[in-house]
Formats: structure tokens, sequence, C-alpha cells
């Protein structure tokens, strides 16, 4: 990646112990390629991370969902768990956290220290070992959402989410809705979660809204669509978050924080992965409820649904700590000037 950054740094690399590839790596080859002046890169490619720590030039990666660290401060990452309150509380995380993280990490340990090994890495003992060999971690997210904590680790900068959406028009349909709005969208990795589309259409179809659901995995499946929904394979979520008074995710980080990105409380419906986590903090933050997929029928999705229409002010107050961490802006400041000026700065004349 080119970054185009000022003319101090604009010039190319060059090679330098390090800077070329036997294994064959993508990232390797297109860094010796192209020559960078720094690199970006996503904290879940872990053959690119590799590859950027072993480039030796200036890198930093981003983590656009919960960042798995360890903190006093926070429950152990993976079930969801809410922050601990009291001496049980403490006592179990301590438990859990072996349980639950420890194993996550013994199943990604071997198979990202091979790829460092083919780069000539040390290996990693560990998620917090890992994600603090970046000398800058762009986290996309902030607090109150994410759980406040004392332990960040100083390659850390929470800069909020991406609030971005591809070019498009609004339809006329959606132009014509004359109800209050609930989005509803499922994951776009496929994931078998088309029972919550099924279970809103249905929980929401004699409300006094007009429902707008996707299914950016697949295509539309055949069911019954009631008169005051719309089901869409894909549609730009701002288009419609912009009339929106509920969105019903199911707990991906992306989906969600757009929705409070735009004020709009949340309904988080989490079927594994990150989105345990996601919806955890959906609750806590008060911006909305969340309802495990285990527990997912039509009429508690809409006692959910109801009460989070009522946490509007809580999903404004994200919206306003999101919009205060500066979003991009922040993030190419933080680019500029932890990375690229310290790079600088270490290869001038003292």
């Amino acid at each position: 990646m080119t970054t185009g950054a000022p003319a101090a740094h604009g010039r190319r690399w060059p090679a330098r112990s390090g800077s070329s590839f036997s294994a064959p790596s993508t990232t390797a080859r297109a860094i010796d390629e192209a020559r960078p002046d720094a690199l970006l890169v996503d904290v879940n490619a872990w053959g690119a991370v590799a590859a950027a720590e072993a480039w030796g030039g200036p890198w930093a990666s981003f983590c656009p969902w919960p960042l798995p660290l360890r903190s006093a401060d926070a429950p152990p990452f993976g079930p969801g768990l809410p922050p601990a309150r009291g001496p049980l509380g403490r006592l179990r995380d301590r438990l859990v956290r072996p349980l639950a993280f420890g194993t996550l990490e013994r199943t990604m340990a071997p198979p990202i220290n091979r790829l460092r090994a083919e780069l000539g890495l040390a290996p990693v003992g560990g998620a917090d070992e890992l994600f603090g060999r970046a000398p800058l971690l762009l986290y996309m997210t902030a607090v109150p959402f994410e759980y406040p904590r004392r332990d960040w680790p100083d390659n850390v900068v929470l800069v909020g989410p991406c609030d971005w959406d591809p070019p498009a028009d609004r339809p006329g349909w959606l132009e014509r809705l004359d109800r209050p709005v609930v989005l509803v969208t499922t994951s776009s990795e496929f994931q078998d979660d088309l029972g919550l589309v099924k279970a809103a259409l249905q929980a929401l179809a004699d409300e006094p809204l007009a429902v707008v659901a996707t299914v950016p995995a697949g295509d539309p499946p055949a069911m019954p669509v009631p008169a005051n929904a719309h089901l869409e394979r894909f549609l730009p979520h701002g288009l419609v978050l912009d009339r929106a008074v509920c969105a019903v995710t199911h707990g991906g980080m992306g989906a969600t924080q757009k929705a409070l990105a735009h004020g709009v409380p949340v309904c988080a419906v989490p079927f594994g992965r990150d989105q345990l986590e996601v919806a955890r903090r959906v609750e806590v933050a008060g911006a909305g409820t969340r309802l495990p997929a285990r527990r997912l029928r039509p009429d508690r999705l809409l006692a959910k649904v109801r009460e989070a229409i009522q946490l509007r002010e809580g999903a404004r107050r994200i919206q306003q700590a999101f919009t205060a961490t500066g979003g991009p802006s922040a993030a190419a400041d933080a680019f500029e000037t932890r990375l690229l000026h310290r790079e600088l700065s270490q290869k001038l004349p003292s």
C-alpha cells in the first residue's frame, strides 16, 4: 500500500534485511513489487500481518471487531459475559478466562506461528503478544460501546467505526414509506441466520412500522413477506438508518456499529463468533437489547424490539462517542503522527 504521505515520507523504501521473502506470501510478493511507503493490514489477515512485521518498514494494523485482549477491567473474551461486579465477578473472570480465551489462543497459535516461521519471525505465545507486534493498532470502536479499561496497550488507538456505504440512489419504494422503519439484517458471511429475518417479518407484521430486511450472504429466500415489509439482498444501510427507529442485527460489529453511528438503537441476536461480545456491549451500553439466537421466537423478538426503540438516548450517546473519536480522520492522524513521523525521526541524524 502506498500511503500518499507527505514528501518527507514519499520516497520508496530501499531493499533491507527482511524485505525479500522466500515464503509463498501474496503480501510479501506485493511488498517486493510495489515497494510501499507503509502498510496497513487487517488484524485477521494473519499472513499479511506476519509479512508486514518481517518487512521492517512502518506498518499498522486495524481491528474492525472486538479486540480479544486480556484486561483487569473487562470480562474474558468469547462467551459474551457482562463486566464483573464485586469479588464474585472477579473470581468468575479468573476461572473463565483460561477456559474461554485460553482455548481460543491454543487454537489460533499453531497456524499463526507456522506463518511467522515461514518469514523468519519468532513465535507468539498468545493474543496479547500477537496484537502487540504492530507499532500501531487502529481499533475501530470507542468507549463507552467498548468497555472502558485502564490497561490499554500503548500501541492501541480507538478511532471509532468506519461508517461508509457504497454510492447508491435511494429506491423509490423507500422514499414512499410513511411509517417508522425497522432495519433487519443478517451476516454478510453465511452462518444460517435466515431465521432472524423470518422471525422479524412475522413479529413485526402487525406493528405500525415499515420493515426493511437485507440478506447479504445470498439471494432473498422464498418466504411470505408481509405488506409492511421489503426484503432485499443488498441495500446500503445508511439509506435506511436515516429513517430507522431500530436495527435488528445478527450482532455483527459492522452492522451494529453502523446503526449506532446513526443514533439508532439495536436489537442484537448473536449467532456465534464475536457476535456474542458485540451483543453484550449493546446491552451494557444501554444502546439496545440482546436476544440469544437459541431463544429466538417472534414474540420474544417483538418484545426486545419494542424495548430497544425506547433506548434512543443510549444509542445517541454512543453516536456522540463515535463522532468524538474523529473516525477516519483520527485514524489518518494516528497513522501519520504515531507511525510515519516516528519512523522518520528514527532515521534523521541526531
